[in-house]
């Protein structure tokens, strides 16, 4: 399933029984992007600061000194239940007097994250690919051209006494159109180094 990150960060709020719950949601890159954004939101003379993050394979999460699996857990799984990736969610408790119990615990927490990440703007991931090439220099108005058609972004060029080396990114789901059309577009001149996937 094809997941998404955030546009923006997003919030939302919720009250049960006098303790308020406030869920920031942000868009993260790494676990190192996660803990500087998880410092910022943090609120000191908040009761209980629970987190849960995901970057790919990566995860972790806090209950913040709820009962062991109240919090952060079903924080991540807001995360996963809306085909999250590479975000950060806290949720973040002031205390109302009443205690809720786990299961109130649990709905609060990820209640407060699900309802957050469904109103929040989504931004499709898209996976990345990156290719090198070589093109003789009477080919590159064609190998520019192709490159405008596939959405691919020249990430660096060197000229050499064959032609041009260009690094390339673009989205992976493209790449054999691309070389479709510079092998059809150049009479196939243009070599390709393997990528990082062994192809060709």
């Amino acid at each position: 399933m094809p997941l998404d990150t955030l546009a923006a960060p997003a919030t939302h709020t919720l009250e049960v029984k006098h303790s308020r719950f406030i869920a920031h949601a942000a868009p993260v890159d790494d676990e190192a992007a996660a803990l500087a954004t998880l410092r910022a939101i943090h609120v000191a003379d908040a009761t209980h600061n629970c987190w849960a993050w995901r970057v790919g394979d990566q995860y972790r999460s806090s209950d913040d000194g709820e009962p062991s699996g109240t919090a952060g857990r079903p924080i991540l799984a807001a995360i996963d239940g809306q085909g999250f990736d590479r975000i950060l969610v806290v949720v973040v408790r002031w205390y109302g007097g009443i205690k809720l119990g786990a299961g109130g615990l649990v709905r609060a927490y990820g209640g407060c994250a699900a309802e957050c990440l469904r109103v929040a703007p989504r931004l499709p991931l898209v996976e990345m690919a990156t290719l090198e090439l070589l093109a003789p220099f009477d080919t590159l108005g064609s190998v520019h051209a192709a490159l405008a058609a596939v959405d691919a972004v020249k990430r660096a060029e060197n000229f050499v006494p064959e032609g041009a080396t260009l690094r390339l990114e673009l989205p992976r789901d493209r790449v054999m159109d691309l070389k479709t059309r510079l092998r059809d577009a150049t009479r196939d001149r243009v070599q390709f180094a393997p990528d990082a996937d062994g192809n060709p």
